[in-house]
């Protein structure tokens, strides 16, 4: 479904990704961990086209999207939820999950998307009213989702979705990962806790200062032992 191929990104001298290269299949959960600095949110804004690559390609269902603009990206069916939840703090939680839908062409069709996605997190419901500033940590990422699959993602590239929540609200983000792929949404984790990651995952990669250190699938790189030594904190 994607394929990334050596990809390159530079801020100003620095180079950041050097020759990335990652492919993730359609219907599964693949995983990308590595330390802060990694470039690994870099490798998502990449492609989402916030961020253009000095050299490479990315071809996303057999088409290319580097050098795209990201509302074209979103049309295309790639949606990301960005590090941080990002809500617009002014707006209801009607209205944010609104602007989820800006890309789409039927609108009436996104309205019965955001009933259906406060019917999945009933608190948006009960506070679709409310300033989305005024939510927890927990609602907002909860809004962040709903928001990303108002514009009906074929591929949901999700950037360290359990930064800053208690572990029983993790609980709920790992479920919600796994309940939006087996409804038929690819997955590409970005994951700053990587047992959590490579636990829902068919394959991950390990990127380091900008390339890819380790990949193989998931249930392998659980017990590699450098893998466990750097990064599962084992």
């Amino acid at each position: 479904m994607l394929s990334v191929r050596d990809v390159r990104v530079s801020y100003g001298p620095i180079e950041v990704l050097k020759g990335v290269s990652l492919e993730v299949p359609e219907g599964s959960i693949v995983s990308l961990i590595g330390a802060n600095g990694a470039g690994k949110t870099t490798m998502l804004n990449t492609i989402s086209g916030l961020i253009s690559p000095s050299s490479g390609e990315i071809m996303f269902l057999n088409g290319k999207i580097d050098g795209l603009r990201p509302e074209q990206v979103v049309r295309r069916g790639v949606v990301q939820v960005p590090e941080g939840r990002k809500v617009f703090r002014n707006l209801s939680v009607f209205e944010c999950l609104l602007m989820g839908g800006l890309t789409r062409k039927n609108k009436k069709e996104a309205l019965g998307d955001i009933e259906k996605i406060c019917e999945m997190f009933p608190v948006l419901g009960q506070r679709r009213k409310q300033l989305a500033g005024t939510l927890s940590g927990g609602e907002q990422q909860m809004l962040a989702f709903g928001r990303a699959l108002v514009a009906r993602p074929k591929l949901l590239l999700l950037d360290e979705p359990s930064m800053g929540l208690a572990p029983q609200l993790v609980e709920g983000v790992a479920k919600f990962i796994t309940d939006i792929n087996g409804q038929g949404v690819t997955v590409l984790l970005v994951e700053q806790n990587a047992e959590l990651a490579l636990s829902l995952s068919d394959h991950g990669y390990v990127l380091e200062t900008g390339r890819i250190a380790f990949s193989d699938q998931a249930c392998n790189l659980l017990v590699n032992e450098q893998v466990k030594r750097s990064y599962l904190g084992i």
